[in-house]
């Protein structure tokens, strides 16, 4: 009879062989969990089960009605009223007014709006789809070569991921049973580290291949002078989001609230969001697109707690651990190839996803490797408490799906952008990505080697 740790294994591949396949994340890890348990019980009828699936209502109920998940939906919906009232736009042509003089610029501009919509957005797909629509046509008009303007919208919409407030951090905290608000606030520095990054590289690609980016032009006075005007209240909006969570001023929910209420007064000043007269059209879109985007995630999750107690009782994520711990392998070497698994992964994994199924075992692994629960900074493998390793892995798991993302073969952005600009091709957007690929690995680098990069906020906010 196979050992509870070879079933839970074999539920783990079985788990990925469903994605591969594509079926629905939050099913597949309903189906692999329940499959799972009714092979590690003794069972041998559905009604001796019947009390295990019974339990699923009170699993779901918790699930819902937890209040740390209730910022997901407000978020959501914040990101998608920001696309229907126009802000996206309004920022990048802001952001165009300001940076155009630069050879390169107008893609400076598209990477630095990417960062900013990710302040509202949350989600690194959804970044991508959006500033695509707005920036591919303003970039192909203006004569960047495909390979340069696919390849900044790529690599910069996986700043949405990261850029609080990010859905990915929240459900991370959740995991992991940590702050959300420090989560949010040791991903400033990372997050600003990756816009300057992503804008430096353009600056040295243009400068190296002139070809590539137009000769700069000056936008029309008048129109500039709009542009720049309609930026300041989208600064004002993503500003007071995003400095509020990073000084601690106000928590995720209530920032979410505000958000949601500030970018709302914004779109129907500008009558973005009410069409002609009392039509509602783009604030019913936002509504169901939340409706439905909001049941995906809390599906995943309910399926990710029925994935959780087939593991948990499989005995396979304490088995990784003590293998790990007891392997005689450099802890940071465990954590480097963790991170690997992670870019691998994210080539073709949901963000979110990969979040649930991983993380959960990976990060008991990093607790032993510590040195244990009650580990000391004094005493750790890693030089620093477990609260505080706890805030430097997630930052960099997220950086890391972000790679996998923009990775070939299958980065999933990339994939997106293909699809977006019809005329070029999946290996023009590779290519282009190449360099904004370099410079990720450069900050993973900075932040392994300088982990006062993501720990310096909180703990200078916290005290």
């Amino acid at each position: 009879m196979a050992t509870p740790e070879w079933i839970g294994l074999a539920g783990l591949v079985a788990l990925f062989v469903l994605l591969m396949l594509r079926m629905p994340v939050g099913l597949a890890m309903i189906a692999v969990g329940i499959g799972g348990m009714y092979a590690l019980s003794e069972a041998v009828s559905y009604v001796r089960f019947l009390p295990y699936i019974r339990g699923f209502k009170t699993l779901l109920w918790e699930n819902v009605a937890n209040y740390d998940l209730s910022v997901v939906p407000l978020f959501v919906f914040m990101g998608f009223i920001s696309a229907e009232a126009r802000l996206s736009q309004d920022l990048f042509k802001g952001l165009e007014a300001l940076l155009s003089r630069l050879r390169g610029g107008v893609a400076m501009a598209a990477v630095a709006a990417c960062g900013g919509f990710g302040a509202v957005c949350g989600s690194s797909l959804a970044t991508a789809a959006t500033m695509g629509r707005v920036a591919l046509p303003e970039l192909k008009k203006l004569g960047y070569a495909p390979q340069l303007a696919s390849g900044a919208l790529a690599a910069g919409g996986t700043l949405g991921i990261l850029i609080p407030p990010s859905v990915a951090l929240v459900i991370y905290a959740v995991i992991v049973e940590g702050s959300i608000l420090k989560m949010f606030q040791a991903a400033v520095l990372p997050g600003l580290l990756a816009v300057f990054g992503f804008i430096v590289v353009i600056a040295i690609v243009v400068r190296l291949r002139p070809d590539l980016a137009p000769e700069p032009t000056a936008m029309p006075a008048e129109e500039r002078k709009v542009a720049i005007r309609r930026l300041l209240p989208v600064i004002g909006i993503f500003g007071a989001i995003i400095l509020g969570l990073g000084f601690g001023l106000i928590t995720p929910t209530p920032a979410a609230s505000i958000g949601v209420l500030a970018i709302l007064v914004y779109g129907f000043a500008l009558k973005a969001l009410t069409g002609e007269g009392l039509d509602l059209t783009g604030m019913i879109k936002a509504i169901r697109a939340t409706a439905i985007t909001s049941a995906m995630i809390y599906l995943i999750l309910f399926g990710a707690e029925v994935l959780k107690g087939f593991f948990t009782r499989s005995g396979l994520p304490s088995a990784l651990s003590d293998w790990a711990a007891n392997s005689g392998l450099d802890p940071m070497v465990v954590l480097v190839i963790m991170l690997v698994i992670f870019v691998i992964l994210g080539c073709f994994m949901e963000s979110l996803a990969m979040i649930l199924v991983v993380v959960p075992f990976f990060w008991p692994t990093l607790i032993a490797l510590n040195g244990g629960e009650y580990a000391t900074a004094a005493t750790a493998a890693f030089g620093m408490d477990n609260e505080s390793l706890k805030i430097w892995f997630g930052i960099l798991a997220l950086i890391v799906v972000e790679l996998g993302l923009i990775t070939p073969p299958v980065g999933l952005n990339v994939f997106i952008i293909a699809s977006l600009a019809k005329d070029v091709s999946m290996a023009t957007v590779f290519r282009g990505v190449l360099p904004f690929l370099g410079a990720e690995v450069v900050r993973v680098g900075l932040i392994l080697a300088i982990p006062a990069l993501t720990l310096t906020v909180p703990r200078l906010i916290g005290g």
